[in-house]
């Protein structure tokens, strides 16, 4: 049976403090408090995009893509589809009064091609029509000729070519070739990495709703709101301040709506604007897979050298991108992907490349861990293949790797093993392998390991396999500008609060903690705070809710905001109440269960937070107040590829076990402990349920999820029927979360949290390394297969089956030698 989640803080809990008389402030933060949105959700009556009631004269728009991968664009006869029923307007790239470019960072993205084809899935036109089926249909009757020409799907081959979308960019540290040399034990060795579609269960969609002097509201599903307001503006022809973009929720993202929810809004404002009517634009499952890009497929090669113990001495790390058409933001998920080759280990002296292949596919974008989880992979399978190498278990070999201080476990003190390949010192070293000691414990490790290799020696088909593999994740946007937040706050007259903030909700429950924030701040109950969506005419400016950093960036804003709205209120009453007395004690004020509390002891006064809200209101002092947040100490000079690019590092790890049916390949996840650091969390609640999401989520991406493109350039895996994302049957058996108590975050960060966005998701890893264990142990653990991923049944089966031929063709050598040698040769 499946074991629940283990949580000190548990929902029951907080109902019960609700109810109590306990402070609200308690409640408020670092409170299993419940998703703010959490009934509607359940109850279906949280309003999505196409939830919101569509104007009676709006227009519904489809777009028309490109049917071949490559090419050159001859034709395009759009004549039978203006003439189509119920067609109002159709527009191509001759159409845009502005911009025609819509790149979020770089050029490479035309709204609409008019000239190469770059993709299978790429945008020719767009068509308004008075119902979503008549624009469907009337997309059909477009002439289009295509000049096609073959299409590049292989980053490799790309690569060698030198066709990237960005330049190739490089960390060194040391003299990494003198290590390789010298090394006792050099290995090398080469892994495919698959993308992975987002599957966000609200599909792209926008409401565009012409607003006076040539603006729009835009109603978007959105991660970015900011940025997507500047591209609209920038095609439109307009300034910014004519375009507000609104988000309350969205069905998902995970990256896949931070820049190409964009596209779709600039074409439905263009629409809006042509015709001076509302325009929805929302793209069906399979074109939405066909038309955005994915997480980036990568191929990674090491060469690493090491010492007897498995100890990294220095070595050589190349990851490749598949990166798609255009830059995207390829150049920063690169980037990461490089700064995470080491995941928790210290490379000792060595080299990482990072190379961005440029291929005829939609151009792949952020996803949860923004190319982190890939640049890991490469370092773990090393880990395994190192510890098969010299016949130790691969969670010796890792501990022995797990970057220390100086004198740590036998380090010399000579040795530096706690500054990254890229310069950042890596801290909180003591919480690193407190956790994984900790972990191993409470997992049995070592005693499940002797029961799993007895089992697998007498059972010759079912093989049981275990992992445990670690995480650091470093908390920060790469692009230093990014890493700021604002807030605006309003108290009304009644008491009631209402928080406003840059960041996005798709689930994750940044509006809940953001609400706790303010409620702490305030000394208020939750109740009373209330959170409205995202809009670009109320908090300017602002950053993606991506990078984990959205509770950190906006709670701090919001905590500003709160904060000098507190003093001023505190400024107020020092002088207006109790002016017999002489005024309140200022120095002594604080706000709690909902009162402004000042003195102590008999000298206590309290003040309803109702009351003191009026008094203010009423002596003219204002409610409302704005707050902003920008991350301290970070840098990155890209120049020499060193810096401090993350505030801090979050850490975790998973247990996985698995079993394996060697002459199916089909195997199943029976068991998963997991031991994550969130710091002094905000909501234990949430955060227990961002660990398990995020640990599923990688798990399918490293098993079941697999992206398949035929040679024509074309997605074929475009919905649910061919491409499979875990459902609930794939969870483990056991499943057991706990939340690493007793080390906040030694940064200044919110309450001293961390963030749990994006580390869990590398969690997954460990089934992945488990899957090797149990096919390992065909060989008697003297051979770590090659398992690229997806590893799906198909790709253990092969697995198995070359171990098997393998470890068949070696004992049948040595039984060869044997019988060559005298009786009394030694073996």
């Amino acid at each position: 049976m499946r074991t629940l989640t283990r949580l000190s803080n548990s929902p029951e809990a907080a109902r019960a403090s609700e109810t109590s008389t306990a402070s609200a402030s308690r409640e408020a933060s670092g409170h299993a408090s419940a998703h703010e949105s959490a009934v509607k959700h359940v109850t279906g009556r949280a309003p999505y995009i196409d939830d919101i009631a569509t104007p009676a004269n709006a227009l519904h728009v489809a777009v028309g893509f490109s049917p071949v991968a490559h090419g050159r664009l001859t034709r395009l006869d759009l004549e039978k589809v203006r003439q189509a029923p119920g067609v109002v307007d159709v527009i191509t790239l001759a159409d845009v009064p502005g911009h025609t470019d819509i790149g979020p960072v770089f050029p490479g993205d035309p709204i609409f091609a008019d000239d190469e084809i770059s993709y299978l899935g790429q945008s020719l036109f767009a068509v308004a029509a008075e119902s979503h089926r008549e624009a469907r249909l009337a997309v059909k009757e477009a002439i289009v000729e295509i000049d096609e020409q073959p299409a590049s799907l292989d980053p490799v081959a790309a690569a060698e070519r030198e066709e990237f979308v960005r330049p190739t960019h490089v960390h060194e540290r040391g003299d990494w070739q003198t290590a390789l040399e010298r090394a006792p034990h050099v290995l090398e060795g080469e892994q495919f990495v698959g993308g992975q579609e987002h599957f966000y269960l609200e599909g792209q969609a926008c409401l565009v709703v012409p607003s006076e002097d040539e603006g729009v509201m835009v109603y978007t599903s959105n991660q970015h709101p900011s940025e997507s307001q500047k591209l609209v503006a920038e095609v439109l022809g307009v300034p910014f301040h004519a375009v507000t973009m609104e988000m309350r929720r969205m069905g998902g993202g995970f990256g896949g709506k931070e820049t190409q929810a964009s596209p779709w809004a600039c074409i439905a404002a263009l629409i809006a604007r042509r015709t001076n009517r509302p325009a929805k634009l929302r793209l069906p499952r399979a074109e939405d897979l066909r038309a955005t890009g994915k997480r980036h497929p990568f191929h990674n090669r090491y060469r690493l050298g090491f010492d007897e113990h498995g100890v990294l001495a220095g070595g050589d790390i190349t990851v490749i991108g598949d990166c798609g058409y255009s830059p995207d933001l390829s150049e920063a998920i690169v980037d990461r992907a490089m700064f995470h080759a080491d995941n928790a280990y210290s490379l000792g002296e060595a080299r990482v490349t990072g190379q961005r292949a440029r291929t005829h596919k939609a151009s792949n974008t952020a996803f949860r861990g923004f190319g982190g989880p890939q640049g890991m992979m490469i370092i773990e399978r090393a880990m395994d293949d190192i510890a098969r190498h010299l016949g130790e278990d691969p969670l010796t070999v890792r501990k022995r790797n797990l970057y220390r201080a100086k004198g740590e476990d036998g380090t010399p003190l000579d040795v530096t093993r706690d500054i990254t390949h890229y310069g950042q010192r890596v801290e909180q070293l003591t919480l690193l392998h407190d956790l994984i000691g900790q972990l191993k414990q409470s997992s049995d490790y070592w005693a499940r390991r002797r029961e799993i290799t007895a089992f697998n020696a007498t059972s010759p088909i079912v093989k049981r396999g275990l992992a445990l593999t670690p995480v650091k994740f470093g908390i920060s946007f790469t692009a230093q500008h990014l890493n700021q937040a604002g807030a605006l706050l309003h108290v009304y007259t009644d008491g009631s609060v209402l928080i406003n903030h840059g960041g996005t909700e798709m689930g994750q429950g940044l509006h809940t903690k953001v609400c706790q924030v303010v409620a702490r701040e305030l000394g208020l109950d939750l109740e009373r705070v209330r959170i409205s969506a995202t809009r670009t005419d109320k908090v300017p400016n602002t950053s993606p809710t991506a990078a984990s950093s959205g509770a950190d960036l906006n709670g701090q804003a919001a905590r500003d905001a709160a904060s000098k709205l507190r003093e001023r209120l505190f400024d107020f009453a020092a002088g207006h109440f109790d002016q017999e007395a002489g005024g309140l004690d200022r120095e002594t004020m604080r706000l709690e269960d909902g009162q402004l509390v000042a003195g102590l002891g008999e000298a206590e006064t309290r003040i309803p937070w109702g009351e003191l809200v009026q008094a203010a209101y009423i002596g003219r002092v204002s409610l409302s107040e704005k707050g902003f947040y920008a991350t301290p100490l970070i840098h990155y000079d890209r120049a020499t590829g060193r810096g401090r690019p993350f505030y801090y590092y979050a850490f975790g790890a998973a247990v996985a076990e698995v079993e394996v049916d060697t002459l199916s390949g089909e195997y199943r996840v029976s068991r998963a402990d997991i031991l994550h650091d969130v710091g002094d969390s905000l909501n234990p609640a949430i955060d227990i349920g961002q660990i398990e999401g995020g640990f599923i989520q990688g798990m399918g991406w490293l098993t079941s999820e697999e992206l398949v493109w035929n040679e024509a350039g074309r997605l074929v895996s475009d919905g649910p029927a061919t491409y499979k994302i875990p459902a609930f049957g794939d969870l483990p058996e056991t499943f057991n979360v706990e939340l690493m108590q007793g080390h906040p975050n030694s940064q200044a960060s919110i309450y001293r949290s961390k963030a749990v966005g994006e580390p869990p998701f590398m969690l997954g890893i460990s089934v992945w390394s488990a899957l090797r264990d149990a096919l390992a142990s065909l060989a008697d653990y003297r051979v770590s297969p090659a398992l690229d991923t997806p590893a799906t049944p198909e790709r253990v089966l092969m697995a198995a089956e070359a171990l098997r031929k393998a470890h068949t063709t070696a004992d049948a050598d040595l039984d060869a030698d044997r019988d060559e040698r005298p009786d009394h040769a030694p073996a």
